[in-house]
């Protein structure tokens, strides 16, 4: 977690945005970091649903980027994982928060990654590149979640070890977790794999479900998507998500949104 090392950054309020207060914030590497904010008494949200956040400007407009909420829908507080750009408008000023500091939120979040847009299903894969496995860290947190799916598969596909965010706490995230641990320790399925350095399991997402490894044991059911069963989720670059879109749309799978569910969603905010 960060330490201190200035006095905390306030902003003035704005009509259009809640101001709160930054609680915590944690650097996985130099290209990586998460952060929490206090929770807003009458925000409420779907696990899986972005909000807008963001920062005040010389010109008095803030500086406003969409962020997937990390954390579940009951929790006290708003968590972010996020990356660091040198020269990003935001990011560049996003990395430097402290705990203590201001910064705004929007009253109203949205979005498709929730369990609203599927219908009922087996199997449920969760698949991420790089900072899309966000809504998932909250979706898996979820008991709606495991009450609608026999299994849950989260799948986070990075290039180097270190950009696996939460990999040594993912299963004590939920091991503790009061509201789900007996049915995550039965139905719940993490798997990381790694690009670009030496892991246990290494390749794209795409590889992973050609080789079979994707279904491997102690996964259960068919060693192969099947839109009779399986329901899919899809967060993170947009090369991933166009190319396992086209995959799975070739067997069978039809995109869902909230006025219409489906086999499969994606965050279309997110997607070039």
């Amino acid at each position: 977690m960060t330490t201190l090392t200035r006095p905390p950054v306030t902003i003035p309020d704005h009509t259009a945005f809640s101001t709160v207060d930054v609680r915590w914030v944690r650097h996985w590497n130099e290209h990586l970091f998460s952060f929490a904010v206090d929770r807003p008494a009458s925000f409420r949200f779907r696990s899986g649903e972005f909000v807008m956040v963001g920062l005040p400007t010389e010109t008095g407009k803030p500086l406003m980027r969409a962020y997937s909420i990390s954390s579940p829908d009951y929790a006290e507080e708003l968590e972010f994982l996020s990356i660091k750009v040198e020269d990003g408008p935001l990011t560049s000023r996003l990395q430097l928060i402290q705990p203590g500091d201001q910064m705004y939120l929007a009253r109203k979040p949205v979005g498709t990654l929730v369990t609203d847009a599927l219908l009922p299903g087996k199997r449920l894969f969760m698949f991420s590149t790089g900072t899309g496995l966000a809504p998932f860290l909250s979706l898996m947190r979820d008991p709606q979640v495991y009450d609608l799916f026999e299994q849950v598969v989260v799948v986070h596909s990075v290039r180097r070890v270190s950009d696996l965010a939460f990999h040594d706490e993912m299963v004590a995230l939920l091991a503790d977790d009061p509201l789900v641990s007996e049915q995550a320790a039965k139905q719940f399925h993490y798997i990381p794999t790694v690009t670009r350095e030496p892991f246990h399991t290494s390749g794209r997402i795409g590889t992973l479900i050609e080789d079979g490894t994707l279904f491997s044991h102690p996964l259960g059911g068919a060693n192969h998507l099947d839109p009779e069963t399986d329901r899919a989720m899809m967060c993170g670059s947009s090369a991933m998500i166009h190319e396992l879109g086209a995959r799975l749309e070739a067997l069978g799978f039809v995109e869902g949104s909230n006025s219409k569910p489906g086999t499969y969603v994606i965050e279309r905010a997110f997607v070039d």
